[in-house]
């Protein structure tokens, strides 16, 4: 059992390590040479750290555990939640949640928490009922996301296009840069795949061979697929201090990272595991 559990942790690291240093920063580096704001580029990282739950969550469903999945998605979802303040904190930030957009953002997180623990608390059985309502969920959370920043952050959107027109004006539409970062994306995808399914053939045998609970199992992939996020949160509010000298810039991107990711693992990755668990 001990080779098997250091091989857990060793494939589970290498996933988080590769959505770090290689699968974010290909993307924030795609996003800023296309010249896109911070919401949109919150967006994508919000898609970039929801990798590693992706695979180890089709890896769990695939296997047949289902359980774990879904204590992935509530240990990921509250952990980043938790993450996200402690970032806001660190950086002085706390003036920017006064805004109602970053408010209404954070009510939305914490529906995507609550959800799987009631749940769990009411033992509710997995089925295909629930793909639709996630999916319905999941539009009508982007809706009202896209309005509220309509809404409430058109000043930092007004304010931002101005700022980036001149100081990434070379980057702009630089067509090498961005076919290269799509290849690197495309190649590390490849690569996530790969350590995916040696995670899951790992899983497998520490449930079904030395009977680790899934819920144990569940909340260890929660805690360690949630690191991304906690880079990428302290990350963008440390870019826009320190490039931008604009503490809601940074706050609105890592806001849109932690919305995103949150509402991905629950409507749609966790959508994704019950589909592939009743098919297969």
């Amino acid at each position: 059992m001990f080779f098997e559990i250091v091989r857990f942790i060793l494939y589970a690291g290498l996933i988080v390590l590769i959505a770090k240093y290689i699968l974010v920063i290909t993307l924030r580096k795609l996003a800023e040479n296309l010249d896109l704001k911070p919401k949109t580029v919150g967006d994508i990282a919000g898609y970039a750290t929801s990798m590693p739950e992706l695979l180890t969550i089709c890896v769990s469903s695939l296997n047949g555990l289902i359980s774990t999945s879904i204590f992935n998605v509530l240990s990921s979802n509250i952990i980043n939640f938790i993450q996200y303040m402690a970032s806001i904190l660190l950086n002085r930030n706390k003036k920017a949640l006064t805004n109602q957009a970053i408010k209404i953002n954070i009510v939305l997180v914490v529906i995507t928490i609550l959800i799987p623990i009631i749940l769990v608390w009411k033992k509710v059985e997995v089925n295909f009922l629930m793909v639709p309502a996630f999916l319905i969920l999941y539009a009508l959370f982007q809706y009202i996301n896209h309005n509220v920043h309509n809404l409430y952050l058109k000043k930092e959107d007004s304010q931002i296009e101005k700022q980036i027109e001149e100081e990434e004006k070379n980057e702009k539409g630089n067509t090498k840069k961005t076919v290269m970062y799509i290849m690197i994306l495309l190649g590390t995808g490849i690569l996530l795949y790969v350590i995916g399914e040696l995670l899951g053939n790992t899983l497998d045998n520490l449930c079904n061979q030395f009977h680790i609970s899934q819920m144990i199992i569940g909340i260890l992939l929660g805690f360690i697929t949630s690191i991304p996020e906690l880079i990428t949160f302290f990350e963008s509010q440390k870019h826009y201090n320190s490039q931008h000298n604009d503490i809601m810039l940074g706050v609105v991107e890592a806001t849109n990272n932690l919305f995103t990711s949150n509402v991905l693992n629950l409507f749609i990755i966790q959508t994704i595991g019950i589909l592939i668990y009743k098919i297969f």
